[in-house]
């Protein structure tokens, strides 16, 4: 039995946080008092077994994508295993481009079979599964640095369009990047395959020997990381304006494609203040930039 994963509900007595080491969850749950219960209870049996069932096949999950490559066995992992699969033949990608993603939609899964919900959410260090309703919707921020308040731009998601999963790649992140963007995030179907396709898009966004950026080798900072020694991007220093709308044009390139081949919804892309939006098709989607930051529908 695990007894690592810690579970308690945050003070304002709404939200459920679920800890187990690396996986951090936040979760709230909207309808009648004893279904909400039940969500977090089921929730909360799901999580428990989450870590030690990645852990199992994490050998698996840390090598390259392949189009024919052996498929994991555990529900997550295949989750995983999938959302990355419309990438590995053009571009490097592991599964774990995918995991947090695939977490969040796990916990929500277990949250709507178990309970009738009018909204909810699994916010798993900003990869976020949505559950909407009939008649309901979501306004979610969009921040460019995780570890201060930061935000440039909302999205608000109605019940009524398809987009469930909301997610952010950037050097600023968590995790590691290849590129240099300050966050782009991804509205697309579903967690997993907005994560997935948020590495894609971030990665590109980069000037390929700038003087003013600092990468080093992902495993000087993560002996066991996926990426080995690809660099990873640690500084970024002073930028052109004209260098921003080149490091952007390339990933929004990138959105374009993902957008044609229907792997995501809407992306935007944050550099040093400047924002591209792309996607913006559907008619209950918004995504709103504030006034003081440069805007570019691209």
């Amino acid at each position: 039995m695990n007894t690592r994963a810690q579970i308690r509900l945050l003070d304002d007595g709404r939200r459920l946080h679920l800890n187990d080491g690396p996986i951090d969850l936040i979760i709230e749950a909207f309808g009648e008092t004893d279904e909400v219960s039940a969500a977090y209870h089921a929730a909360a049996q799901r999580f428990a077994t989450v870590l030690d069932e990645l852990c199992a096949e994490l050998t698996l999950l840390r090598q390259t994508a392949q189009i024919d490559g052996p498929l994991p066995s555990g529900a997550i992992a295949r989750r995983m295993a999938a959302a990355v699969a419309p990438y590995c033949e053009r571009t490097f990608i592991t599964p774990m481009a995918a995991v947090a993603g695939s977490v969040a939609e796990e916990i929500l899964h277990a949250m709507t079979a178990a309970a009738s919900l009018s909204r909810a959410y699994v916010n798993n260090g900003g990869d976020i599964a949505l559950h909407l309703a009939p008649g309901e919707h979501f306004v979610a921020g969009m921040v460019e640095r995780p570890d201060r308040p930061s935000l440039f731009g909302t999205a608000t998601l109605d019940a009524a369009q398809p987009v469930r999963g909301i997610a952010t790649s950037g050097w600023r992140g968590r995790s590691f990047s290849l590129g240099i963007a300050d966050a782009v995030t991804v509205l697309a179907d579903r967690a997993a395959v907005a994560d997935a396709a948020a590495t894609v898009i971030a990665n590109p966004v980069d000037l390929p020997g700038h003087p003013a950026i600092v990468r080093v080798p992902a495993r000087t900072l993560a002996p066991d990381s996926d990426l080995g020694d690809r660099l990873v991007t640690q500084k970024v220093g002073e930028l052109s304006p004209a260098e921003i709308s080149a490091a952007l044009d390339a990933g929004v390139n990138v959105a374009r494609s993902l957008l044609s081949r229907g792997l995501i919804r809407s992306a935007a892309l944050h550099l040093r203040g400047a924002t591209r939006v792309v996607g913006l098709n559907l008619e209950s989607t918004t995504i709103a930039i504030p006034g003081s930051r440069t805007l570019v529908h691209a």
